[in-house]
């Protein structure tokens, strides 16, 4: 089995599908046998040529040159760009906890290190109905997976990343480390790594700018980070 860990972020559209083809693409670069995996994605769409375009996963896929196929990266697809319980609400196809595990083994053997993307941020509803009650966090759990952080750099982000932090503290999710999107570095974004390392006490291991194409983290460091 490989060694794994879970990206998650402050919320929605921060940067989570970005950052993990970076660091998939950092990886298997170096010469680590990196694959990727999500449970369930939202937004998907038909192209001209009625192909379904799955694009948070094609993004990485290509991105890291990625072989693994979309149907083993990804276990539940939907085309409204909504949380997945409200597109499961309105499409069907519910997540099951059972697929999710599996599916995730199966990849997980074809790799030495999996990077598994979250959607939304650690409260996402992803299943809510009277059968089950699946949040994000539930599915780090089952996994057993430690996570990183993306959070934006900018204004804002002490709050966020410090609110997110305190909660998966409470339900024992750890956090390895937190990546900055959007860098550019002023004075503010300094101060911003600087409280956020003081209150959380877990470490910023990258700042990214828009438009990056090679994270700036050590690869050795990087993968001591998965378990």
């Amino acid at each position: 089995m490989s060694k794994n860990i879970f990206i998650t972020a402050t919320g929605t559209d921060v940067g989570k599908t970005y950052i993990s083809g970076l660091l998939a693409k950092k990886l298997n670069d170096n010469g680590f046998n990196t694959g990727y995996y999500k449970s369930a994605l939202s937004g998907a769409y038909y192209d001209s040529n009625d192909n379904l375009i799955v694009g948070d996963a094609q993004h990485v896929k290509d991105i890291a040159n990625l072989k693994d196929s979309i149907n083993e990266m990804v276990s539940y697809v939907y085309e409204n760009a909504v949380s997945p319980h409200l597109a499961t609400q309105i499409e069907g196809n519910p997540l099951e906890m059972n697929k999710v595990k599996c599916d995730f083994e199966k990849i997980s053997l074809k790799h030495d290190y999996m990077l598994v993307e979250g959607s939304g941020g650690i409260l996402c509803p992803i299943r809510y109905d009277e059968e089950h009650k699946i949040f994000l966090e539930d599915i780090i759990k089952a996994l057993n997976l430690d996570t990183l952080l993306v959070a934006d750099a900018g204004l804002g982000t002490i709050n966020y990343t410090v609110l997110t932090i305190k909660y998966m503290e409470s339900i024992n999710i750890e956090c390895k480390g937190i990546i900055l999107n959007r860098w550019t570095g002023n004075q503010m974004e300094v101060d911003n790594v600087n409280m956020i390392q003081n209150i959380t006490k877990v470490p910023v291991i990258a700042t990214v700018p828009n438009g990056c194409t090679d994270i700036n983290i050590d690869c050795k460091h990087l993968i001591s980070l998965f378990s």
